[in-house]
Parts: structure tokens; C-alpha cells; sequence
């Protein structure tokens, strides 16, 4: 007897619903006969594609990790000694295993539910006191992207902020001894924008004329550590704002920028336990003085109350998020880097104020110990002031030393032909500084004499007093109390999170698992391109793969972001009208419904908003758009539309959109948010669209870890190829482009990129469409399954949506009092993460139930949803008003279900348990419905100390 049997592919794994009666069952509900057949009514013949994808064929996880052992291979570890913004670092294994590869952690999505979200929230606000005590600035926020976009976001901040008349337009002043990638970021955001930007040499003073802000690096990129207080009072007395890129490992030593006058700070964290990983990702962080807390961009963690009382955590302010604010937001930027400024956190709870020091101290010696060895053997040091980093003069022979120094397994920075510079950091160890002094001729290390800090830039002034720092030094104790902040959460390892435009799908552990491999991880990048073979063959193949799937002929993996990934975009449109003598070209048409980011990132690329309005179906509403191209057809740059439309149809119109935009002269920018619901069956570079932006961390299974990493490749059109983004590292090669950098290393958020190399390669052509197959199907069951509980708001010609569904809760609102919200916080009790809340439309819930949900899981969504509508009914009946629903008081903690003082007018059973299937594995809120509105009025933005949590 021969015994056959099919082992599961990978495809197998990652779809939730394969087997046969479970589709039947969704395409019964749906009223179709065949998956094949549902597709063909959903997704409009004119534009689908004419081939299938071509694509490698599909590999087993073990193939898969094979081929990543084979990449990686083709990379060399080395000493990274090149600095320039980035250092080796040792992450605590515990923080690691136990953070960076827990699903716990990289699966949860952004904290816009903040009762589910108190253990990511809490270990932002902890990142957030971090950087207020090393700054000495009263308000941070909860990361940035990277240190060259920081400083630019900085740099807007302070031209929005300068209220002083006669410095208000005036030019902004970059020192020359800031990072190179800085201020190349910023000097492409200036052109975009169109306000000055000098460089110069600020030890030597301010230039003259009218200044908006000044820009310092402490230490500099030379190393140099020198008393700023002189320049930026100056700079105070002439009306201009101030900013310092600072070091925060450098801050433990040295006075800090809010000591020194400075408005603003801002820098990196990667050096806080965060791997180089090619150069991202890594969180930034930024840091103002009092008054400037409510322009500052990105994310603010802040505390509140629940309706108990108790302390909770949650974002602050956010009306600034740019789709409440649009064209007027701050920032273009959506998500932040939050996996990343957590894992720092725990490495600042884990060393404490003292073993930071200690990190520091040792580092600082091991520079003075290279110093006084080189400067014994006759070399010029650049300065005698300097925190980790050293500039030595060796005429002519700078590239001798380097190749010394890497036949010896180091890499050295090259700043000319007849410098050089060193960077010490934490993992630098005695047999590293005497492989150094080899490679300089330098003969013994000698012991460090001299070269101290001045004692004018010493730090005497405490940080990292809260308890939180102090008190988690055993590996036991930083343990448990990661598991317990990750107990408070709901991420993907616990529940569904139907988050409509999120795409929260598996982020399988085959594609995580090479990011921490060393070979990948602790490659610096700048290293020299001999060293990296393996990265750029894996990052070329992924390009060429991302190409293929959407049509496009060139993709740049550079933005760190989607919204990063915008303003590429956008700007690679701008520089196409520039070099066709066509300038004037800066209208940028957006369809009312899109994405909040769209607009923001039009203004950045120096583009006017003109808006789209939308028809009563959902679809662009032509008439409007007609009139506004014809308006400004001598003017028109582009449109941004996103497809499927950001209400989850197909619009069978977007041929003729793009045809009408094309006719006036405009290209067509595609936002590729929803592309799970075209790869394998349409691509935006065939039906119209010039450029697109992708989301990695959406289509390409890289994970959300709490509101970031996130990586938005730009895709275009041969046209547009030459202004992709360039190289910020003047060093390095720029590929062909000649675009403007977009973020601080050539390969952005590299670190990452195995993830989305590993799902192209496991699911393979078949896959990727059976999986965008698949997402169509669960959209389309819970819309059947949901609409006559919830209407769905908008379908496609065919009656049906694409791969998410807006349900429309206003009427019954209307009628019963019950918000949108309400729902969302009922949810928590059944143990899932709400819907996308009022986005794109006020009072609706948008849900995206992804390919990788099996029909169980859909189900007990759908059960909970029905439930919730009953309660609805309840309230409808008079069987208890909406203020004492269940769904008002919602979400139920388990301390107000045992309390003794219960008196709710609902039994404790409906409000802990209101279906069967939660009697185990109940998830009980660690906080009750937070008051966000308070917690904004009075902003509370670091720690708080230990009295505030009583009561």
C-alpha cells in the first residue's frame, strides 16, 4: 500500500481560510459559485492584468532560510569604526529574544486603542522621560523615523514657530559639522520648499543676515565637543530659533542642549541597544522647550485617567494627525519607529542612569586611550575636545590606513584624501584599539593621558531618577516586567485586529527570523560596497520582484515610510516637470476621501492641495474633477488617487481618471495602501499611475511593532527613474538617481527588507494572488455576513468590495445614542481590536479582515458584532439608556467586574463575558475607557511620579 500525503505549503500556512468547505461556505454567503468567479465580478476588466506575475517559483521556509544563509554569507562582519551617526551596539539578549523577536511586541499595530495598548504606551512614555532627562527638554515625543529626517522636521518646526517678525522668513543655518546625510535631507526639503539654507562654520560664529533657526551637532561629525552656549544665545538675540542634534550616550557626559538655551533637540537612539541593520530601522527622537509641546510632530505618549480614575496612558493631541488636518498638518509623518524606541527604552531600564554613564565613561576612555597612542606617534588630531569620535590627519595616506586598518577586520570612516576618522563605541575592546594604532603605524596603545572633557561642557546635572530606571537591573526582574507590559496589549498573537487600510496580516516567523542574524544586522552602512554583497543582491531582488508585481519599472527602496514614501514620489513627479522646462506645474489634485498623508506630503513637495470632491457612491466625482483640471490645466503636476479607492471598491472609473489628468500635462500618483487587493490581478504601473508608494508593512508582511518600523518603497515609471531618491551619503553611490534623499542612509530601513525578500520568495506568483484572492473573499463574507446588522457604506458596480468593507453606523446612532466609538471599546470585552474608527467617514467602521484569518476567527467576529448589535437594540427598547449600556461603560476591567460596588444596570456576566466563547482565554483591559480630552488639556508627557497613581 503506498501512502501519499500533500504537505502544506507556505501559502497553506499563511491563508487562514484553505480548506475547501471553509470557501465554500464564504462564497455560499456571498452568493457565488467560485472564488474565480467572485474576483471576475469585483476587480474591473480594464484593468487587469494580461499575464500572470513573473516570479520565482515558491520556496519551503527551509529553502527560504537556506537562501537567506546564503546572502548573509556574502556579507563581512567587520569593526564598525566609521560613526558618522552610527555605532555598534550590544543588545541585551533579553531584550532581543523577549522584544525584538516577540511577536507580543512587533505584531501589535499603532496605540490608537489606548485601553488595549497600556504596555507598548508605557514603554513609550518611558523612551519619552529617556530623552527628556538627556535633553533636558520638558516635552518629547514617542519617535521620529531617522536623525537626518528629524533634523529636517526640526528645521519645519522652527520656520513654523519663529514668531519673530524680522528672522520669521529668514534663512536657516546648518553647521558644517553636522551629519552629511543631515543636511543633504535638509537641503532637498529646502528646495522643495523654497527657504535658504546656509552651511557654515558656527564655532566661528553666525553669518550675517536674518537667521529663522540654527542648527548645531554636539558632538560634531568630527567628533569635536565645544561649549555652545556662546552661539546659540547670539543666535537667541537675533530672533532665531535653535536646535542641537545631540548624542544621548554622549548626554550622560556632556551639558545638554535645554541646558545650553536650545528650543529643540533631536538625534538618534540606535546606539541605545539598537543594531546598525544597514542602517535602519532606528528610532529618532525629538525633544522642545515649554510652549512648543502642541506643534510637535509625530507622536506624543501622554497620561490620563480611565472612568475609574486610574492613570492610563494614551496618545496626546491628536487632532494634529493629518487626516483630521490634512493640507495644515505639522508633518507628513504617520507612523514613527516605535519597536525600535522601545527596544531602546528597555536598554535605558535595563542600565539605569549609572550603567549608561558607566557605557559612556568607557567609551570616552577608549578614545582618549586611541588619541594619546596616535598623537605620541606624530598624528594631528582635528580636536582635543571630543566625546567618542576622533579626526586625524594623515596626508595623503588616508586610504593606506583605511586598507590597514580593514586588513585587520575594521572599517574606518574616509572623510578625504587626508583624513580620517575613528568612532568608538561600546563594543570597542583593547584588541580593537591596538588593531587600530597597527593600521595608523602607531606602535602600543598607550595608556590615556590628557584630552578630557573641558569642564565647561561637563554634565552635573541628575537624569533617569524615576523609579522605572532604577529598579530592573536583574535580568529576572527586566523579564517580568516586559511580560508584564506585554500582557496589557492586544497584538496578532492574541486576536484578529480588523483594521481597515492596516492590513494586519501574519508576519510569519521564517520571514522575521534572519533580521537579528549578525551577518545582516551588524553591518554598518557605509561600510565599503566589497562588505556587502549579500544586502544589495537581497535588496536588488526585492526591487526587481516589487517591480514586477506592480507594473512599474524602477523601484527605490529608500523611504523609511508610506508617508516618506509619498513625498518621494511626489517629488520625483516635481523633479520630471522641472527638467521639462515645465515648473510652474505645482497643483496637486486629491480626491476628498484619500488618505490624510496625500495631502501633507503634496505640501512638503512644495505642491498646492486642490480637493476632489466625492460623489454620493464613494467614486471621484467627475464633474468636480473636470472643472478643477480644466481650472488649472497650465498648472496641474498630479493627482494622488488610491486604488482600490480609500472607501475598499474598485472604481471602475480609474482608467478615465487617469486618461483625463494625462491629457492636461499631469502625472498620476497611485497609493499603493490598499495593494493587497491587486497583486497578482492588477498593477498601477499598467491602468495609469506614474508612481506609486508601497507598504511593506502592509502588502509585504513587514509587522507593525506598535506604530512602526514601517517601509514605503517608490515605484515609477521609466520617465521618472532619474529622480528617485538619491544618496544623502556623498560617499556612497547614488545608483543612477538623481533625485532628492529622502532619508539618512542610501537603503533607508534596510534592517527589515529580509521580511518582504522572504514572503515574495515563500508564496511565490501563485501565492501572492491566491492570497489577494482570499482577502477579496473575507472582505466580502464579513460584508454579507455584517450588512444587514451594519450597512456597508459603499460597494463596487457588482455589489461588492474589494478587501475591506465600511460599515455605517450613523443612522443607528441617530437612533440610539450609540457611537462608532462605543462599538470599537465594546470589542475590547470580546477579546479583539476594534476597526479602523471614523476613517474615511465620520461615525463608520472600516474592516479589513486579511487573507491569513481562518473562518473561525472571522466568525467570532461576526458573533461579536451581532451581539453588540442586540446591545443596540437594548438601549433602542429603553432597556437601559446608552449612558448605562454596557457598550457606554465599555471596556469592562476586571476589578469593576469583581468590585462589591457593582450597580450597573446590566449583570457582570454581560459585561465580561457576553458570548460563550469568552468563558477561557478572557483578556481582561488593564484600564477602563481613558478620558483622552482630558489628559490633553493638562499634558502630562514623561514618567509621573509614583503619588500621581493613587486614589
Amino acid at each position: 500500500m503506498t501512502i501519499q500525503s500533500s504537505v502544506p505549503t507556505f501559502a497553506d500556512r499563511h491563508i487562514g481560510a484553505r480548506r475547501q468547505s471553509d470557501i465554500d461556505a464564504m462564497l455560499k454567503a456571498v452568493g457565488y459559485d467560485s472564488l474565480d468567479g467572485l474576483v471576475d465580478s469585483a476587480v474591473p476588466d480594464s484593468i487587469r492584468q494580461e499575464r500572470p506575475l513573473k516570479l520565482d517559483s515558491a520556496l519551503s521556509e527551509v529553502e527560504v532560510l537556506n537562501a537567506l544563509r546564503t546572502l548573509a554569507g556574502k556579507n563581512k562582519t567587520a569593526v564598525q569604526m566609521i560613526g558618522q551617526g552610527y555605532y555598534d551596539t550590544v543588545t541585551p539578549p533579553v531584550i532581543r529574544r523577549n522584544v525584538l523577536e516577540a511577536p507580543a511586541w512587533y505584531t501589535a499595530y499603532t496605540p490608537y486603542q489606548p485601553e488595549i495598548s497600556q504596555g507598548r504606551l508605557e514603554a513609550l512614555l518611558n523612551f519619552q522621560t529617556m530623552v527628556q532627562d538627556l535633553t533636558a527638554l520638558p516635552v518629547a515625543n514617542a519617535s521620529l523615523l531617522d536623525e537626518a529626517t528629524a533634523v529636517a522636521e526640526a528645521v519645519l518646526l522652527m520656520r513654523r514657530a519663529n514668531k519673530n517678525k524680522s528672522a520669521r522668513d529668514g534663512k536657516t543655518v546648518l553647521d558644517a559639522d553636522c551629519l552629511p546625510q543631515t543636511i543633504a535631507v535638509v537641503l532637498g526639503r529646502a528646495e522643495a520648499l523654497g527657504f535658504e539654507v546656509e552651511v557654515a562654520h558656527l564655532s566661528q560664529g553666525l553669518p550675517s543676515g536674518d537667521i529663522n533657526g540654527v542648527v548645531l551637532q554636539q558632538p560634531g561629525v568630527s567628533g569635536r565637543v565645544w561649549d555652545q552656549s556662546t552661539v546659540i544665545t547670539e543666535a537667541k538675540e537675533r530672533g532665531a530659533l535653535v536646535t542641537v542634534a545631540a548624542d544621548l550616550l554622549a548626554l550622560t557626559l556632556i551639558t545638554p542642549p535645554g541646558e545650553q538655551g536650545a528650543d529643540i533637540a533631536v538625534g538618534s537612539a540606535q546606539r541605545l541597544g539598537v543594531p546598525l541593520f544597514f542602517g535602519g530601522p532606528h528610532a529618532a527622537y525629538m525633544a522642545v522647550r515649554e510652549g512648543m509641546e502642541r506643534t510637535l510632530p509625530g507622536r506624543i505618549v501622554g497620561v490620563s485617567r480611565d472612568n475609574a480614575g486610574v492613570p492610563a496612558y494614551r496618545l496626546a493631541l491628536q487632532t494634529r494627525e493629518q487626516h483630521i488636518r490634512r493640507e495644515k498638518a505639522t508633518s507628513n509623518i504617520c507612523t514613527a519607529q516605535a519597536l525600535l524606541a522601545i527596544v531602546s527604552s528597555f536598554y535605558a531600564v535595563y542600565h539605569g542612569p549609572d550603567g549608561l554613564k558607566a557605557i559612556a565613561g568607557t567609551v570616552h576612555t577608549n578614545a582618549r586611550t586611541l588619541a594619546t597612542t596616535l598623537r605620541a606617534a606624530g598624528w594631528e588630531l582635528g580636536s582635543d575636545s571630543f566625546f567618542d569620535t576622533l579626526t586625524v590627519r594623515v596626508p595623503r595616506e588616508a586610504s593606506k590606513v583605511i586598507s590597514a586598518a580593514e586588513a585587520r577586520g575594521i572599517n574606518l570612516r574616509r572623510i578625504d584624501a587626508d583624513t580620517v576618522g575613528i568612532s568608538v563605541d561600546e563594543t570597542t575592546t583593547p584588541e580593537t584599539l591596538s588593531a587600530v594604532s597597527a593600521a595608523f603605524g602607531a606602535g602600543p596603545v598607550r595608556e590615556a593621558a590628557g584630552f578630557e572633557l573641558p569642564g565647561e561642557v561637563l554634565r552635573t546635572s541628575d537624569y533617569l531618577q524615576h523609579p522605572v530606571f532604577n529598579t530592573h537591573r536583574s535580568e529576572t526582574q527586566l523579564l517580568r516586567y516586559i511580560r508584564r507590559l506585554s500582557d496589557r496589549d492586544l497584538a496578532l498573537d492574541r486576536t484578529m485586529i480588523p483594521l481597515g487600510s492596516c492590513t494586519m496580516k501574519l508576519n510569519a516567523t521564517a520571514e522575521m527570523e534572519a533580521i537579528s542574524w549578525p551577518e545582516f544586522a551588524s553591518i554598518h552602512p557605509f561600510a565599503p560596497d566589497s562588505q556587502t554583497e549579500g544586502w544589495r543582491e537581497l535588496i536588488s531582488g526585492l526591487e526587481a520582484d516589487l517591480a514586477e508585481i506592480t507594473g512599474y519599472d524602477q523601484v527605490s527602496i529608500q523611504p523609511n515610510a508610506g508617508s516618506q514614501g509619498e513625498l518621494a514620489g511626489l517629488l520625483a513627479i516635481r523633479g520630471y516637470h522641472s527638467s521639462r522646462g515645465e515648473g510652474q506645474r505645482n497643483v496637486c489634485l486629491i480626491p476628498a476621501s484619500a488618505h490624510g498623508t496625500n495631502a501633507a506630503s503634496a505640501v512638503l513637495a512644495g505642491m498646492k492641495v486642490v480637493v476632489v470632491a466625492t460623489a454620493a457612491d464613494g467614486t471621484i466625482d467627475h464633474a468636480d474633477l473636470n472643472a478643477k483640471i480644466e481650472a488649472n490645466r497650465d498648472v496641474l503636476s498630479a493627482i494622488m488617487i488610491t486604488y482600490p479607492s480609500t472607501h475598499g471598491v474598485y472604481d471602475a472609473d480609474v482608467r478615465e481618471v487617469c486618461d483625463a489628468v494625462h491629457a492636461a500635462g499631469g502625472q498620476v500618483y497611485v497609493d499603493g495602501a490598499n495593494l493587497n487587493a491587486l497583486v497578482g490581478l492588477a498593477q498601477p504601473g499598467k491602468f495609469g499611475g506614474d508612481v506609486s508608494h508601497l507598504n511593506l508593512h502592509k502588502t509585504f508582511c513587514i509587522p507593525h511593532g506598535g506604530g512602526g518600523p514601517g517601509v514605503g518603497p517608490v515605484a515609477a515609471k521609466a520617465h521618472l527613474a532619474p529622480f528617485m531618491p538619491g544618496d544623502a551619503n556623498s560617499q556612497g553611490s547614488t545608483g543612477g538617481a538623481t533625485g532628492v534623499p529622502i532619508s539618512a542612509s542610501r537603503f533607508g530601513s534596510a534592517g527589515v527588507l529580509p521580511i518582504s525578500w522572504a514572503y515574495v520568495k515563500l508564496m511565490g506568483a501563485t501565492g501572492l494572488t491566491e492570497a489577494t484572492k482570499s482577502a477579496l473573499l473575507a472582505a466580502n463574507y464579513v460584508a454579507s455576513r455584517l450588512n444587514e446588522h451594519f450597512p456597508v457604506l459603499y460597494t463596487g458596480e457588482s455589489g461588492l468590495v474589494a478587501h475591506e468593507c465600511i460599515l455605517d453606523l450613523r443612522e443607528l446612532t441617530a437612533r440610539t445614542g450609540v457611537t462608532a466609538e462605543d462599538v470599537a471599546k465594546r470589542l475590547i470585552d470580546f477579546g479583539f481590536h476594534a476597526p479602523t474608527l471614523s476613517f474615511p467617514v465620520a461615525g463608520t467602521l472600516m474592516v479589513e479582515p486579511t487573507e491569513s484569518e481562518d473562518l473561525a476567527e472571522i466568525n467570532r467576529f461576526i458573533e461579536a458584532m451581532i451581539t453588540i448589535r442586540r446591545e443596540m437594540e437594548q438601549v433602542a427598547s429603553g432597556d437601559f439608556s446608552v449612558e448605562d449600556s454596557p457598550l457606554r461603560n465599555a471596556p469592562h476591567t476586571a476589578a469593576a467586574v469583581v468590585s462589591s460596588g457593582w450597580a450597573r444596570k446590566y449583570p457582570r456576566e454581560q459585561a465580561a463575558f457576553p458570548v460563550s466563547s469568552l468563558t477561557q482565554d478572557k483578556y481582561f483591559p488593564p484600564v477602563g475607557r481613558i478620558d483622552g480630552a482630558a489628559g490633553d488639556r493638562n499634558l502630562v508627557c514623561s514618567c509621573p511620579p509614583l503619588e500621581s497613581f493613587e486614589n
